[in-house]
């Protein structure tokens, strides 16, 4: 399952939450701000994760993939 963070204006906030709330509990589960954690947080407690991003910063960007060689 996904995670997704939305801002939602004031406007339109009661219509999508109306919206979401027709989905299952299985299917769409609205979180409050301290059920998840932000993404920084979540990489940040994966092993190795940190080590595996400051390495990649410092890997030439002659092994990247340019954009129209990726599979789509």
């Amino acid at each position: 399952m996904k995670t997704l963070t939305l801002k939602i204006d004031d406007t339109v906030s009661d219509k999508f939450t109306w919206l979401l709330e027709h989905f299952s509990p299985s299917e769409i589960k609205i979180l409050e701000p301290d059920e998840y954690t932000d993404d920084d947080a979540y990489l940040r407690s994966i092993d190795g994760m940190t080590e595996s991003i400051h390495d990649a910063r410092n890997e030439p960007l002659t092994n990247g993939v340019t954009l129209d060689r990726l599979e789509r």
